[in-house]
């Protein structure tokens, strides 16, 4: 991880050394925060957020699923956004905001507990290499099962939520995989540790839907709504492990992930095929601005802009 020059705390832009916080916070006790992940593409008009306003409204809907208030509105989130970008002065970046309840009392419930707010902004390339996104990845099906919707909110993306996903992700890897996929306690395929799940077969696309209490997917939306412009159909519904097996491509996605292909499930080969790599260089070009497609989902950041 990368430092950069500043990060943005509770309305202030602060060195990134002195970014701290009190050791009996209550958000790092018990995971007691709400996060976004974020990017920021260079375009031929100069860095834009992808879909800035639509991540921090979810940031505010994950506030509320924990019993949250923010004390800040999704225009002063993101402006202190634009605000950190501009000071650290990064054509592309990953964007983090982060809110958590600090430092009070250290019973269970929060009440009383302060919220702390802070953006982090720091280079970071493609979240499972470079060669990934050519070739595909390994996955695994975990014995770790993802979170059912009434145990905790997974629609919230709460920090403490991301134990479940770090489980399986560690799993997996110590197994010699890439990824994990997670099912539900009913054996439904749900979602990776930090990514949705497309399934395409006879050149239809199919996706876990919202009941098995995956997060709503901001990338997810954006390839629901990019494969239909292409002509696709998008399908959702409930999946089950052979429906992975047999599929003839599959591929995961999320703002780190952006669109990864799927190689192979458990070691049963599928490849990367021409839908996953035309649906992969469609978001590319769209969120990069070599693509006319839905240009409102890029927001320049007012003081990088430049002539295109």
């Amino acid at each position: 991880m990368e430092p950069t020059e500043k990060i943005w705390m509770y309305g202030e832009l602060v060195d990134w050394d002195d970014a701290r916080i009190h050791v009996g916070a209550h958000g790092l006790h018990y995971g007691t925060g709400v996060f976004e992940g974020i990017r920021c593409y260079d375009t031929p008009k100069g860095p834009a957020v992808f879909r800035l306003s639509d991540h921090m409204q979810r940031l505010h809907d994950s506030a509320r699923l924990i019993y949250m208030d923010l004390p800040f509105s999704v225009a002063e989130l993101s402006a202190g956004c634009n605000e950190l970008l501009a000071r650290n002065g990064l054509a592309e970046s990953y964007i983090r905001p982060i809110a958590f309840y600090g430092f009070g009392q250290l019973g269970v419930s929060a009440k009383g507990n302060p919220v702390e707010v802070a953006i982090m902004s720091w280079p970071w390339g493609t979240y499972l290499g470079d060669e990934a996104m050519r070739s595909g990845i390994r996955v695994k099906i975990s014995s770790w099962q993802r979170i059912p919707a009434n145990v905790v909110p997974h629609a919230s993306k709460a920090t403490g939520v991301y134990l479940n996903s770090m489980l399986a992700v560690t799993e997996a890897q110590k197994a010699g995989y890439d990824e994990a996929i997670l099912l539900t306690p009913d054996g439904y395929v749900a979602d990776g540790p930090g990514e949705t799940i497309f399934v395409i077969r006879g050149g239809v696309l199919y996706t876990p839907d919202l009941s098995t209490g995956i997060l709503h997917g901001i990338t997810r939306d954006s390839v629901f709504k990019l494969a239909a412009d292409l002509g696709y159909e998008v399908i959702e519904k409930s999946l089950i492990r052979s429906d992975l097996y047999l599929a003839d491509e599959v591929f995961m996605c999320g703002t780190a992930a952006e669109v990864t292909p799927v190689r192979s499930i458990d070691d049963h080969e599928i490849g990367v095929g021409d839908v996953t790599r035309l649906i992969q260089k469609t978001y590319l070009d769209t969120v990069r601005g070599a693509s006319d497609r839905f240009a409102e989902w890029r927001e320049l950041v007012p003081s990088m802009t430049r002539s295109a």
